[in-house]
């Protein structure tokens, strides 16, 4: 025992030799409360959650944090005793502070970004958040309380200043670790292969089952999400699962509709099917939605492909998935495979125009509206806001929208007469952080402060619903008028651990409430088969008697029959971050790996509270996964395939071009 102690003691004494003392109280004052603050935000992440584990899973779940930081701290010992003088030595002190800044960033970052969404931060998120910084940083500031701010820059000043600091105080006179003697060569060896074994250590999974995203130290997360999107990016499934082996309708068209009437579609941001009366009799929220919906065709099991707003438009409007992207590639250029509502009607002669009360820079929403085929856009820039109140980061009170859309329907009729129109409004103020106007009388429907917040702004959209009707109702254009009502996503308040709604595969983030209200058939019609956003396309052209010709949409009518047997996809708005999948009342959820399978029987468990994932058998399971990403590797190929064909295009007609001015 003794000849063991003193290798160990000979060990530590080669390390002890690799740097000056100076370097070691440089190093470790900054490293030290590095780790320590590191650890302390995970401890803080642990006991936040709403199953606090016991002594062993509180060790699983932080170990690969205390990994990554023993390993952290071995690799800058190393390197200072590689590099010991010159200007080398200098570089390693300069990176040493800016890489200490980053990690302290992102480690910060995604501890807030956890306590506010419930998921973990990724690289991706990271990059379209500094390239549309301009666009969110009213989310970042409706999040960031004056003890954040106040801890972020006590801790980056300490970064900076207070390795010198510190080590003025231990070694009284001020240093700068600039020269280090020559250290033991085996013991530099040593420290390297350490540093990378424990990094390797903190990137293995779960022991306990706990989610591997959540237990990796927040760093490790991110690089591991890249090394999981490479290696699920190489899936190649069978496509005949998917939607893939059809070309979209680019070429639709529409015919019949004798009677043309005009359209509505109201988008309701952020509300889910529970928190409505129409869904929950409890609920007092919705009176005038539920007596629209006692008096319309309703879907019972409607739920969004992808539970982000721009993503929902997308696949209501044009009849198909989104892009699986965070790009917001719908917005580029000619770049929506097929065509949507707006384009098929303004065919056969209609009018078209598209209202929201947020601003219109958030993901280049005028570019996404103009390639939907829409004639008009009035966003929040275009209408007046005196004697309206401004309610979130994105925008205005509701009904902000009133006036500009009377006045357009006045001119419209004016100019136009009887020609069919179609007017589309997307609400905000249900939106996070879900405020209403000052003068609106709030009510207590729940004791959670923050959910009864939400609950008042659906209240109020309910009103602002109820007076656009009022609206089409005085100016005498009810009667022609079909009006769609429909959620964009729905919201999250940590049923599972989640906040808001762009990575909530779950009911609460994803069943939205829709309905057709149609004047001329207001009787009362249940569709209780799973159905999304693809369907309003067919289902509105069913109600106005149009029949779709060159080409076919992958909806379904909802006038048609009951499609027990369909298999409703959707993804998580973070690639790589979750897929779903509902077929009759089994729930599928697949984690990419990040955390365990989910599967849920909706009869006997409709609030996905009991995971029976453990009860199938490894084919079901398997089938239910290759299904999903067999879906998602066809709506990527269909996007991929229609931008290759556009430039094609593109392509020969600029050689067109050139061989015709050639001959001239």
């Amino acid at each position: 025992m003794s000849g063991f102690g003193n290798r160990v003691g000979r060990g530590a004494s080669r390390v002890r030799r690799l740097l000056n003392r100076g370097d070691w109280v440089y190093l470790f004052s900054l490293l030290l409360p590095l780790a320590l603050y590191n650890v302390a935000l995970k401890v803080v992440r642990i006991f936040s959650q709403e199953q606090v584990p016991g002594a062993v899973g509180f060790l699983d779940q932080v170990r690969s944090d205390l990994l990554f930081n023993l390993g952290y701290v071995a690799l800058w010992v190393g390197l200072f005793a590689l590099f010991r003088k010159g200007a080398a030595r200098w570089t390693v002190i300069v990176v040493f502070h800016v890489s200490t800044l980053v990690v302290v960033l992102l480690t910060t970052s995604a501890h807030f970004y956890y306590e506010a969404t419930g998921s973990p931060l990724n690289l991706n998120l990271i990059t379209m958040s500094l390239s549309s910084y301009g666009e969110i940083q009213g989310v970042i500031a409706s999040e960031a309380e004056t003890w954040m701010l106040a801890l972020l820059s006590a801790v980056l000043f300490y970064v900076v200043a207070g390795p010198a600091l510190i080590t003025r105080l231990a070694e009284r006179d001020w240093y700068m670790p600039t020269r280090t003697s020559r250290g033991p060569a085996f013991a530099r060896a040593a420290v390297f292969a350490a540093a990378f074994a424990l990094a390797g250590l903190s990137a293995l999974p779960s022991t306990t089952g706990a989610s591997d995203s959540f237990t990796r130290d927040a760093l490790v997360n991110m690089f591991m999400t890249e090394v999981e999107k490479v290696r699920f990016a190489d899936v190649a499934p069978d496509k005949s699962a998917a939607l893939a082996s059809e070309r979209p309708p680019s070429q639709a068209e529409i015919s019949g509709g004798q009677d043309k009437r005009n359209v509505v579609i109201v988008y309701a941001e952020s509300v889910r099917a529970q928190s409505t009366t129409p869904f929950n009799e409890d609920m007092k929220t919705t009176p005038f939605m539920d007596q629209l919906a006692k008096n319309s065709l309703l879907a019972t099991e409607f739920n969004a492909v992808m539970p982000h707003t721009s993503k929902s438009l997308t696949a209501a409007h044009c009849g198909m998935a989104p892009p699986l992207d965070t790009e917001n590639s719908e917005a580029n250029e000619d770049s929506l495979p097929s065509k949507c509502i707006p384009e098929l009607l303004g065919e056969e002669g209609y009018e078209s125009v598209f209202f929201q009360s947020a601003t219109e820079n958030f993901e280049r929403r005028r570019e996404l509206i103009e390639n939907m085929g829409y004639d008009e856009f009035y966003p929040l820039e275009a209408l007046p806001t005196e004697g309206y109140d401004m309610v979130n980061y994105f925008g205005y009170e509701d009904d902000i929208m009133l006036d500009p859309s009377q006045m357009w329907l006045q001119q419209h009729l004016m100019q136009n007469g009887n020609q069919p129109f179609l007017a589309s409004y997307l609400t905000i103020t249900s939106h996070h952080d879900y405020n209403v106007p000052p003068d609106f009388e709030k009510h207590r429907f729940v004791e959670d402060e923050q959910l009864n917040d939400y609950l008042n702004t659906i209240h109020y959209q309910d009103q602002f619903l109820q007076q656009l009707f009022q609206q089409y109702k005085q100016m005498g254009l009810y009667e022609d008028t079909v009006f769609v009502v429909v959620g964009d996503h729905g919201e999250a308040f940590g049923e599972h651990g989640r906040q808001q709604h762009d990575n909530v595969p779950y009911g609460e983030g994803t069943h939205v409430p829709f309905f057709v209200h149609d004047p001329q058939n207001p009787q009362p019609q249940r569709y209780e088969s799973p159905s999304n956003h693809t369907d309003i396309l067919p289902t509105l052209m069913d109600t106005l008697d149009f029949q779709i010709k060159n080409g076919k949409y992958p909806g379904y009518s909802l006038h048609g029959p009951e499609r027990e047997d369909r298999t409703h996809r959707m993804s998580c708005f973070q690639p790589y971050n979750c897929l779903m999948s509902i077929k009759g009342d089994e729930k599928y959820i697949f984690h990419y790996g990040n955390e365990e399978e989910e599967y849920y029987d909706l009869s006997e468990d409709p609030d996905e509270k009991n995971n029976i994932a453990d009860e199938q058998s490894e084919d079901k399971l398997d089938k239910r996964r290759e299904d999903l990403l067999s879906w998602r590797a066809g709506v990527e190929e269909i996007y991929e395939d229609y931008r290759n064909r556009q430039e094609e295009t593109t392509s020969e007609a600029t050689l067109e071009l050139e061989d015709t001015s050639s001959a001239q």
